[in-house]
C-alpha cells in the first residue's frame, strides 16, 4: 500500500475513532478500525524524534477546535498529550466527552508545541484560573510554538504569554487581546516570532496546516492537505464581518451580548493581574 492514506480508509478511520476516544494521543496508532495488512507498521507508530504537541483539553471546549487541529498534526505523526488538571473526560459543547491523557503535572516539560483550543465560555471560566495560568506560563516559556486560535487565544493572552505580540482571535473577541497586552491583527492567521494564533473555528485547518510547515516543511503540510482533500469551496462567504456586512453582524453580536460580556470581566481580571 502507498504510503499516503487513500480516502476511504481516512474517512473509515475518522468515524470509528470518533472523539469518543479522543484518539489518545500516545498510542501509535492512529484509530483501532483498521487492520495492519490495512496499515503497515511503519505507519501505524510515531518516530522516536516526532513533534511534541501538548493540546489543552477543558471543560466546554468547542469540538471541532480539537479535532481539526489534531487530525492534522495526527497525520503529521505528532507525539500528542491531551492535558488537563486531571484524566476526567471533559464535556465539549456538543456533550462528547474528550479524556486527557496527561494531567498537567504529568505533561513534558519542553514542548514543540503548546496550543490552546477555544470554547467560549471555557475561556470565561479559566483564563483566570491559577492552575491553568500557571501551567500554559510555565510550559510556553520553553515551548518552540506557542499557539491558539478561536477564543483559546484569549486563554493564552491571560497566561501573559501574548503580551508584546501580534495576535487574533475569534472575531466577536478581538477587542479584548489589547487589554492583555497582545496587538490586534485581522488575519485568520498570524505569526509574530514563535507566537502563532487564528480565528474562529473553521480556521483550525489552516492554523493546523501552518504548524505543519513549520514543525516538518512545506511539503509535509502539503501532503497532510491533499490527504483531507482541503480544498475549501463554501456556497457562500459569510465567515467575517467583513464578508457578512453590518446588519448581519450586528444581529449576531446581539446574541453574544451576555456571553461577550463575561469574557470582557474576565479579560479585565487578567489586565490587573497582569498590568497590562
Amino acid at each position: 500500500m502507498d504510503e499516503t492514506i487513500n480516502r476511504r480508509t481516512f474517512m473509515t478511520l475518522a468515524a470509528a475513532g470518533g472523539m469518543a476516544a479522543a484518539i489518545p494521543a500516545t498510542v501509535p496508532n492512529i484509530a483501532h478500525a483498521a487492520s495492519e495488512e490495512e496499515h503497515p507498521k511503519h505507519m501505524m507508530e510515531i518516530p522516536a524524534d516526532a513533534p511534541t504537541v501538548a493540546i489543552l483539553v477543558h471543560p466546554k471546549m468547542v469540538a471541532i477546535d480539537l479535532v481539526e487541529a489534531m487530525t492534522v498534526l495526527k497525520i503529521l505523526r505528532c507525539r500528542i498529550f491531551l492535558v488537563w488538571k486531571d484524566k476526567t473526560p471533559v464535556p465539549t459543547e456538543l456533550g462528547i466527552p474528550v479524556p486527557p491523557t496527561h494531567t498537567f503535572a504529568e505533561c513534558p516539560r519542553d514542548l514543540d508545541v503548546l496550543l490552546v483550543p477555544g470554547g467560549t465560555m471555557g475561556t470565561v471560566a479559566y483564563m483566570n484560573d491559577p492552575e491553568v495560568v500557571d501551567f500554559l506560563a510555565d510550559r510556553g516559556s520553553r515551548a518552540k510554538w506557542v499557539t491558539a486560535f478561536c477564543t483559546g487565544a484569549i486563554t493564552l493572552a491571560g497566561s501573559g504569554l501574548l503580551n508584546g505580540y501580534k495576535a487574533t482571535t475569534y472575531w466577536p473577541l478581538t477587542r479584548f487581546l489589547p487589554l492583555m497586552g497582545a496587538t490586534y491583527v485581522n488575519d485568520r492567521v498570524v505569526i509574530d516570532r514563535n507566537r502563532i494564533t487564528a480565528g474562529g473555528p473553521t480556521a483550525g485547518i489552516d492554523f493546523a496546516l501552518v504548524i505543519a510547515t513549520k514543525l516538518k516543511g512545506e511539503e509535509a503540510a502539503r501532503r497532510v492537505a491533499l490527504i483531507l482533500e482541503y480544498s475549501p469551496k463554501p456556497p457562500f462567504h459569510n465567515g467575517t464581518p467583513e464578508e457578512a456586512g453590518p446588519e448581519r453582524t450586528k444581529a449576531a453580536l446581539d446574541g453574544r451580548v451576555w456571553m461577550d460580556g463575561q469574557v470582557e470581566k474576565q479579560a479585565k481580571i487578567a489586565q490587573k493581574r497582569l498590568g497590562t
